[in-house]
């Protein structure tokens, strides 16, 4: 007779002859990590900028008087598919500068007439008459001309709230020097020298301002604007020496240190029960101002009053020539400076960097900064910063600068010796414990930047990070 096995029967686990480690662990001690972060990154920016003391929580930056006036970017309003210009943006324009009659200034915006161009499109000749301004709206032009020996030579690339042809308005007689063809499609606006002087003549206010504007090129002036300081050379004899003196900037720009500010709360259960092997408050307080430091960067680079970004001098920032940054978007950086430190990039923008070398055959070479190997152009080092931001349309943009007081650079600015100071610059202060036996700290951190001279900080703009065909 033989027995069927009973398909719902279990199979017979083996009797358990020794400690579980499950509950082994209970009596055991364990070896842990402290807490871990993901924010935190290599904050090269904050490493590597010489920090200066800023007592009075102001730093005045004092620079030789400059005549250079109205060389920002204007600024438009879009309606739709239509464009206009700010009013008060066409004050960017040198002979505007300083004129606020809003009245005026309309009547000049509301006849600057839209032009819609196409890629590939000549946008004007070079060698032909030069009557009218262009406001670039949107898009980028390429300024190109004939060279020694007739070639065509690259002048410069512009871009949104660029312009050209400034002069036109002013001397009837110009010429282009320049060719300028769309590289995209993009919009302008014209403004005739026709309509110009129309307005012009219908304004005493503004015919005062222009006859005001046309004495100053007059004054003695080095290629930088800067008023000139008179000298003599390579004189024999006892001629007569020329005098001078230095002039000062009598509005000089001022930096207010900012602040990053949190409260950080701990219950008194966990500040007096749970600090073995590890300090609870120290690991907190330690999360903390790293994620300050963080926000401290962002702030540097991003800020409109202060951040690099958006205080670098507009002659000191360039458009990449074709979109991807190349070795000569790079050394055309370089070289409208003096003593470059270090290009500053998004990761992902040097990782373009990198694709534009490897496709030319050229592999930079790579510098110690500090113990460890970074890559490097022309010796200058390529370092990473993820606070770069990037726009929608997948572009960023690389930042070159040269740091230290001594070398008129890029500094940071703090203040050091606050009441309970944790770190230079940070204080951590006690506030209160409430009635649900919450400890309260106050954390603060007090900082800046500043540009001693334009040269200092240079901007490639619009660089296209993504691959062919993203």
């Amino acid at each position: 007779m033989t027995v069927e096995a009973d398909p719902q029967a279990q199979p017979e686990h083996p009797q358990q002859t020794s400690l579980s480690t499950a509950a082994a662990r209970n009596l055991a001690t364990t070896t842990k990590s402290v807490p871990q972060m993901q924010e935190i990154t290599s904050r090269w920016l904050l490493r590597l900028l010489p920090w200066v003391e800023t007592r009075g929580g102001t730093y005045r930056v004092n620079r030789r008087l400059s005549y250079t006036v109205g060389d920002g970017r204007v600024d438009f309003i879009q309606d739709g598919a239509q464009v206009r210009v700010i009013p008060r943006e066409l004050g960017e324009l040198a002979f505007l500068r300083g004129f606020d009659d809003e009245e005026v200034l309309k009547a000049i915006a509301d006849r600057c007439v839209q032009r819609d161009f196409q890629p590939g499109e000549t946008l004007v000749e070079g060698g032909t008459s030069a009557d009218r301004l262009h406001l670039i709206a949107h898009g980028r032009v390429r300024q190109t001309s004939v060279g020694k020996f007739g070639n065509k030579v690259a002048v410069a690339v512009l871009a949104d709230g660029d312009r050209f042809g400034d002069q036109a308005l002013l001397d009837g007689e110009g010429q282009w020097e320049h060719t300028a063809t769309a590289e995209t499609a993009g919009t302008l606006l014209t403004l005739s020298k026709d309509d110009f002087d129309a307005v012009l003549s219908s304004s005493r206010g503004l015919q005062d301002h222009i006859r005001n504007f046309s004495t100053i090129p007059h004054q003695r002036q080095n290629r930088h604007g800067e008023a000139e300081i008179a000298m003599s050379s390579g004189h024999s004899g006892e001629p007569e020496l020329p005098g001078t003196f230095v002039d000062y900037d009598l509005n000089p720009r001022e930096y207010e240190l900012s602040v990053a500010q949190t409260v950080l709360r701990i219950h008194t259960r966990v500040a007096d029960l749970y600090n073995d092997p590890m300090d609870q408050t120290e690991q907190q307080l330690r999360l903390t101002i790293e994620a300050l430091r963080e926000r401290q960067e962002y702030e540097l680079l991003n800020n409109r009053d202060f951040g690099l970004l958006h205080n670098a001098d507009f002659k000191q920032r360039i458009q990449t020539h074709s979109g991807p940054p190349t070795p000569d978007d790079l050394d055309e950086l370089l070289c409208r400076r003096r003593g470059s430190q270090y290009f500053l990039a998004h990761p992902r923008a040097i990782a373009a960097v990198g694709r534009e070398f490897n496709a030319r055959g050229l592999y930079p070479t790579h510098v110690d900064l500090g113990g460890q190997q970074v890559p490097a152009w022309r010796g200058v080092p390529i370092l990473p910063c993820n606070k770069i931001p990037i726009t929608a349309d997948n572009t960023s943009s690389i930042l070159v600068m040269r740091t230290g007081e001594d070398n008129q650079g890029v500094i940071g600015l703090r203040q050091t010796g606050l009441p309970d100071e944790y770190e230079p610059g940070l204080s951590v202060r006690f506030m209160n414990i409430n009635e649900r036996s919450i400890i309260s700290y106050l954390v603060s951190t007090y900082y800046s930047a500043a540009i001693l001279v334009p040269d200092a900080l240079g901007v490639l703009e619009n660089v296209q990070i993504g691959r062919k065909g993203d």
